[in-house]
């Protein structure tokens, strides 16, 4: 996405991505109730039934490099691992009030937290912290408090909508992350490298506009006005 926008076929032209994150659960047996359930380091020893397991997986997918080229150095293996609905309607929020690009900026923030820091992503009012600071930082018009996050976080705005996104992945038959769904209908790995999604770009690029749409838009309420601005642009 950086490379095409960099390197435009026509110089002239502006292109912008809208990227909107799709809400997906690791766990979505855990408690809501509670800040956090277990390190992310047991999670994963269970999950691939013990330790020689797991070290087995981390060979086969090269999830330290991968974290490296994403530009997490240093993954918190002993991060705190929680229900993540709180994070997920949060994401959704911000993107829908203050649109995509701010969504990204406070997700990338979030990345941080949770990756490197290791802070649990159902620890309300550090999120509240966090989303306050981000949205201060980036002198946001009308930013929310923390005070006013926290509150959000506490209620039930934007569940419905999750529940309804999760609900839409099981249909689409999409049972993992990373993926990306483009145009509405193209499903890619989003562990696949640039070379599979250069061509892709450019040719949406040479056509001229988009076949299809995003379509998580409804089923997240995510208007129009918010698509348009993009997420991601170079001037």
């Amino acid at each position: 996405m950086d490379y095409v926008m960099d390197n435009p076929i026509d110089p002239k032209r502006v292109l912008s991505f809208s990227v909107v994150r799709v809400p997906f659960f690791l766990e979505p047996h855990y408690d809501e109730t509670k800040p956090f359930i277990e390190s992310n380091r047991e999670r994963l020893v269970k999950k691939w039934g013990g330790k020689r397991g797991w070290e087995q997986q981390k060979r086969r997918h090269d999830l330290k490099g991968r974290g490296e080229a994403a530009g997490i150095p240093h993954f918190n293996l002993d991060r705190l691992a929680s229900n993540s609905m709180a994070s997920h309607r949060l994401i959704q929020h911000v993107g829908k009030r203050y649109g995509l690009a701010m969504s990204e900026h406070l997700y990338d923030r979030l990345n941080k937290y949770y990756f490197v820091d290791g802070f649990a992503l159902n620890d309300r009012p550090r999120l509240a912290k966090l989303a306050a600071e981000c949205l201060e930082s980036t002198g946001t018009e009308n930013a929310m408090s923390q005070e006013e996050v926290l509150a959000f976080l506490n209620g039930n705005g934007g569940r419905q909508e999750i529940l309804n996104a999760l609900d839409a992945l099981e249909r689409l038959g999409v049972h993992g992350i990373p993926k990306f769904i483009i145009e509405g209908t193209t499903i890619i790995d989003g562990a696949a490298h640039s070379d599979t999604f250069v061509p892709i770009f450019r040719e949406i690029e040479k056509r001229g506009y988009i076949e299809g749409g995003a379509v998580f838009r409804d089923i997240l309420g995510i208007g129009d006005d918010v698509l348009k601005r993009g997420s991601h642009t170079r001037e």
